[in-house]
């Protein structure tokens, strides 16, 4: 068996969560470990909406202009039902009297993962590294991974995703199944697609579809439903059902939208059950504990319907970095007094990100419900009273600023 050296730090997962972790203690000039277990980047999904929120994240870690200079901003976000066909709201993205612009940008998800991962030190990132067990020793974590190695560290932080390891073990329960079910897809025009720049989606008759244009030529699109028992297992089971699944309820949609989804490979859909974290579990569970932590997915698990979940993970970054420069702004300590100052680092980072993190799911969850919803009293309210409302959400939740990396 190979045993290597202790680790200050180690992050387990080299998704959003885990190189913004990486990359935001790098600026601070602290190195860490990232363990990824697929042998390159992991990349599941095509294209992320990155709210002003997450924008101020990338500011902080010092890659946002790197980013902007290739993509166009959006210009407004434009809700039409899909139970009359009119628009029920269209709120401007940019400055109207004395309301602040919002910046919202489409962005492949590679795009954005290799961009922070580019700002990292050179073996950052170690491939092929799943962690199959956690052990306590001491003030130490040793992780034992797949190919037999074990890992030594000071510091453990679980950015592992939905089904994180890490999170089991500080005793979170899995994500809860919201019934609900989720197709992406990404389209490539040969020549202008003829969108215009905003971020348009329709709703009603239990679905839910999005249309965001990343640049002239290439379209992100998102379908949620609420498939029945048999058609969940069909889709689950037959990767070419997915399309014809989703244009036989689109049938009454705009032409230019309809024809993004037309003009998807068939297999270039992803898709996938809805699950969430539930509210009293992040209210109650242990987000950090003594020297470990969790953060991204691992923590909050969201619905789609904010598009906060990337950007949520950028801010957890930003915060778990800052909160721990306080632990590691010595070089050298004895271990119990590194182990308490860790431990301190992390309980801030964790009261700083619990009440968020219960905000951006409950509403993200709330709003998923109401817009698939089907019932004529729900369906009443939100075509006719709620549609703003709804709306603002976009806007109140992308208001946050996790602030900067050397901030107090």
């Amino acid at each position: 068996m190979e045993t290597e050296l202790v680790q200050d730090i180690v992050i387990v997962g080299a998704g959003i969560a885990g190189v913004t972790t990486s990359l935001g203690l790098h600026r601070l000039g602290i190195r860490s470990l990232v363990l990824e277990s697929s042998d390159s980047l992991r990349v599941t999904g095509f294209s992320l909406s990155i709210w002003q929120n997450a924008w101020k994240a990338l500011d902080a870690v010092g890659v946002g202009d790197k980013l902007r200079r290739h993509h166009q901003p959006l210009n407004e976000i434009v809700t039409t039902s899909l139970v009359t066909g009119q628009q029920i709201v269209a709120i401007p993205f940019r400055p109207t009297g004395d309301q602040k612009g919002i910046e919202i940008r489409c962005v492949q998800r590679t795009t954005v993962l290799e961009v922070l991962v580019n700002e990292l030190p050179k073996d950052t990132i170690r491939y092929s590294s799943k962690v199959v067990g956690i052990e306590e020793s001491g003030f130490y974590k040793i992780l034992h991974l797949a190919d037999g190695t074990t890992i030594k560290t000071k510091l453990l932080i679980g950015c592992d995703g939905v089904n994180s390891m890490v999170a089991k073990w500080l005793g979170f329960k899995e994500a809860s199944f919201t019934r609900r079910f989720a197709i992406r897809g990404f389209a490539q025009f040969k020549t202008h697609h003829g969108l215009k720049l905003r971020f348009m989606q329709f709703f009603g008759n239990g679905i839910r579809v999005g249309v965001v244009p990343c640049n002239e030529k290439q379209v992100h699109w998102f379908f949620t439903c609420i498939p029945t028992n048999q058609e969940l297992k069909e889709l689950k089971e037959d990767r070419a059902k997915l399309k014809p699944y989703v244009l036989k309820n689109i049938e009454n949609m705009p032409s230019d939208v309809k024809a993004c989804i037309e003009i998807t490979d068939a297999n270039g859909f992803l898709s996938y059950p809805l699950r969430y974290r539930q509210p009293w579990d992040l209210m109650m569970g242990n987000i950090s504990k003594g020297n470990v932590c969790i953060g991204g997915d691992a923590l909050h698990p969201m619905t789609p319907d904010l598009g906060q979940g990337a950007c949520c993970a950028l801010e957890d970054g930003v915060v778990l970095a800052r909160c721990l420069a306080e632990a590691f702004s010595e070089e050298k300590e004895e271990e119990e007094v590194l182990y308490k100052k860790i431990e301190e680092s992390l309980k801030k980072y964790a009261k700083e990100r619990r009440w968020r993190s219960v905000d951006v799911t409950t509403t993200a969850y709330m709003l998923g419900s109401i817009q698939q919803a089907e019932s004529r009293l729900v369906t009443f309210f939100r075509e006719n009273i709620l549609g703003t409302f709804m709306a603002s959400q976009y806007l109140k939740k992308s208001g946050y600023d996790c602030g900067k990396l050397n901030s107090p």
